[in-house]
């Protein structure tokens, strides 16, 4: 295996890797993952069935060598194409990544975490890849100035199981001797192809001050978000993707601003004349509840001890 670090470099020097199947690949992560890995000269097969990635987000890379779309669902008894591989590398990105992501498919998203990250692993043994789950911070208790519940039959419900399952999953399957599985939580991310309409900071804002009307912040305005900009997120990805790593990493930036910075430099960057507007109730998930990757006094559970 090459070292890592000739590889992190953003360079084109050559991965560890010959190919890779990373599904949800037509997402935002997923979509600059696989450009990222065809510069590197890896050959990527791309599997995303387009209900929450984009066509459009890999629409640069048709064409490329060593690059295959497969429109599939990754629950799917047979979800990689039995021609495609052997994969040296399994990347399972599917599935919405916030909770407030598409509340309403609660089914599909308790499918993928469950039929679709036991496929991802079985292609991943038939080859003896490396597999690596993107998982999401765990879920922790709200605050008080939120003003949702915490009912494990809430609309966030099936989003939390599905992380703790999809989690368990591999964290079983890296257990088993020669397994070589492990797991990334991604905290929030922005740049290129990023969705404005997952519930996301600082997405929203973005959706809401291009539409002109007000950006509204949850709460006071005070929780403090952890930002990564996408290519950062990448580099830590494929650098966990290159090791061994068990236990799940925490990935995402250091810099914390507050939900009311982040909307008023979204304000400033857009032009906008949209206002500022604080209201109770969470409006915005984000991606870090109160806390940064590897941020000290968490828990095992990854929540503020």
């Amino acid at each position: 295996m090459m070292p890592m670090a000739a590889f992190t470099t953003r360079s084109r020097d050559r991965a560890p890797w010959d190919r890779a199947l990373v599904t949800g690949g037509a997402g935002f992560l997923g979509s600059h993952l696989c450009t990222r890995l065809l510069d590197a000269g890896v050959g990527v097969d791309c599997l995303d069935d387009l209900s929450t990635g984009r066509a459009e987000n890999v629409a640069h890379l048709a064409g490329r060598p060593g690059f295959r779309f497969l429109e599939r669902d990754v629950a799917a008894p047979a979800p990689a194409d039995p021609r495609g591989g052997p994969y040296d590398l399994v990347l399972h990105l599917a599935g919405p990544g916030r909770p407030a992501a598409w509340p309403e498919r609660p089914l599909e998203i308790l499918e993928a975490a469950g039929a679709g990250t036991r496929a991802a692993l079985a292609v991943a043994d038939r080859d003896g890849a490396r597999f690596l789950l993107a998982s999401a911070p765990p879920p922790c208790p709200p605050r008080a100035d939120e003003g949702h519940d915490t009912d494990l039959c809430g609309p966030h419900a099936a989003h939390a199981e599905a992380v703790r399952f999809s989690e368990a999953l591999v964290a079983a399957r890296a257990g088993v001797p020669g397994a070589n599985a492990g797991i990334v939580r991604l905290f929030t991310t922005c740049g290129p192809r990023m969705r404005t309409d997952d519930g996301g900071v600082p997405g929203t804002f973005i959706r809401q001050a291009l539409a002109g009307g007000p950006v509204t912040v949850a709460g006071d305005g005070s929780r403090p978000h952890s930002l990564c900009y996408v290519d950062d997120l990448v580099d830590g990805v494929l650098l966990v993707a290159a090791g061994r790593s068990v236990r799940p990493v925490d990935l995402g930036g250091d810099e914390r601003p507050t939900a009311l910075e982040i909307a008023r430099r979204v304000i400033e960057l857009t032009g906008s004349t949209s206002r500022r507007d604080t209201t109770p109730g969470r409006r915005n998930t984000p991606g870090s509840p109160g806390r940064s990757p590897g941020s000290p006094g968490r828990s095992s559970a990854g929540c503020p001890a």
